[in-house]
């Protein structure tokens, strides 16, 4: 499956075109394909008693990755704690990830699975909320919060700063949150597939679509 991923994001690259956005790192050179080491970056989830195969694309350009930040809060900080700290990031670097922003929030016991977390997030439906009521509120009001704070689309002020915020969550060790924000920009460019077990298939994301 790797394999077949990273070949079809080639043909896509020469095919579409794609812009050429893959560098190897420390070697410093567009590899023009839009692959390379590691990339693109598959993210694995085995769903129990289900046969079909679901992927999901996430396309971002290095403006929705300059907010992206990840810290495990002190002891005492608490919900309060992740709240600042998502309002730090987003009005420090959020204008440079093109808003209306779709804002991602992971919290859980760690930086690397808070990270994942928020990525997670943001490929979530833009309406959808929460499952657990409490963090529901916490994501509606932090939207209010943000769109309150007046960065407005592109930076240049006004009430539409974000499109929504999505929390996903995990259990985390009882003296520990780990807090992290992932954004996706105006365009919140993703698509969504899912493969059954005969090969049929269905473009969750753009209906009406076909390969």
């Amino acid at each position: 499956m790797e394999s077949i991923l990273q070949t079809a994001t080639e043909e896509a690259t020469k095919k579409a075109p794609l812009r050429h956005n893959a560098v190897e790192t420390f070697i410093e050179k567009n590899t023009g394909t839009n692959t390379g080491s590691r990339i693109p970056w598959l993210d694995w989830e085995i769903i129990p008693n289900d046969d079909s195969c679901t992927i999901e694309v996430y396309i971002a350009g290095g403006g929705c990755s300059l907010p992206g930040a990840a810290k495990v809060l002190m002891l005492g900080q608490g919900y309060e704690g992740v709240n600042q700290f998502m309002f730090d990031v987003i009005t420090s670097y959020g204008v440079n990830a093109c808003p209306p922003l779709l804002v991602g929030v992971g919290v859980s016991t760690s930086v690397e699975t808070a990270a994942r977390l928020s990525k997670k997030a943001i490929l979530r439906p833009v309406d959808s909320s929460h499952p657990n009521a409490d963090a529901a509120k916490m994501e509606k009001l932090l939207e209010e919060g943000l769109n309150s704070v007046g960065l407005g689309p592109q930076g240049l002020g006004g009430a539409s700063s974000v499109m929504g915020v999505n929390i996903e969550s995990s259990a985390r060790h009882p003296s520990t949150i780990g807090v992290a924000v992932s954004t996706g920009c105006w365009a919140h460019r993703r698509g969504t597939i899912r493969f059954s077990a005969d090969l049929f298939y269905e473009i969750l994301s753009h209906k009406g679509a076909v390969l």
